[in-house]
């Protein structure tokens, strides 16, 4: 390329910063995020990590001015945890304590608020195959950077409850369990998560410890999160794109036939 082809001009970038999470001013774990609805990613984070189950199990959720990082401060009703060990299953930190899928299971399953298999909700294809294109609609954030994922709660006909956008999928996941959370919603039973990217075994726990019995997909699951949705009873599709898509778990929950 040369000089002659070269243009410059500014562009938008998605923001990214770490902001701690401390429960009853001690310090449980640093996150990196994009700024923005940093209260219902602290306590959709405490909910997926089983440390609290409403927002009564807290007093105040705040930021702290006296300190020059980003810092958000949970105070507890309830006597705060050790710092995180790694609770949630994620691809980036591996799931701790765990060496087979039996394992895993016995480990997450006891942890469940909520009962999924028998949430009896049923999702027309067409309701499903549009959640896709209802999501990237309100994603804001993303039609000006290209870069942030998505996480939408959906009815179970299609009516939209609430979008959040994070540079971390599993953020983005945490903001709408949070809102959730404040607004008095869990469970959420009769509902539809949708996500705009890839879904990993962590992204399945966090809807299935917020008692969501579908999880949609634009892009691919891992084997894990489909082992993990099978045996919660949970109904995944993945590629979920262009008025198709493919069910891995809970097929019974479509009211129409699919591709598969």
């Amino acid at each position: 390329m040369g000089p002659e082809q070269r243009r410059f001009r500014a562009d938008t970038l998605l923001g990214e910063e770490p902001l701690e999470i401390q429960l009853n001013g001690a310090a449980y774990t640093v996150t990196m995020r994009t700024p923005g609805d940093d209260v219902d990613l602290a306590l959709g984070l405490l909910h997926s990590e089983a440390v609290i189950s409403t927002a009564e199990d807290t007093v105040t959720a705040k930021h702290c001015t006296d300190s020059d990082l980003n810092v958000l401060d949970v105070t507890l009703r309830v006597t705060a945890p050790p710092p995180r060990t790694g609770f949630t299953v994620s691809s980036a930190c591996g799931a701790c304590g765990t060496s087979s899928l039996d394992a895993l299971w016995e480990y997450l399953t006891p942890r469940l608020r909520y009962e999924i298999a028998s949430d009896p909700v049923s999702v027309e294809v067409p309701v499903l195959t549009g959640v896709p294109e209802k999501l990237r609609a309100a994603q804001r954030t993303f039609s000006r950077t290209g870069g942030s994922h998505g996480a939408a709660l959906f009815t179970s006909d299609g009516d939209l409850l609430c979008v959040r956008e994070d540079v971390g999928r599993h953020n983005a996941v945490d903001k709408v369990i949070g809102w959730a959370l404040r607004e008095g919603r869990l469970p959420l039973n009769g509902n539809l998560l949708a996500v705009s990217g890839r879904v990993g075994a962590e992204i399945v726990q966090k809807a299935a410890m917020a008692g969501i019995p579908v999880l949609a997909a634009i892009s691919a699951p891992s084997t894990l999160a489909v082992d993990l949705a099978q045996r919660w009873g949970m109904t995944l599709a993945g590629f979920v794109r262009d008025g198709r898509c493919n069910v891995y778990s809970g097929f019974d929950r479509i009211a129409d036939d699919v591709t598969t």
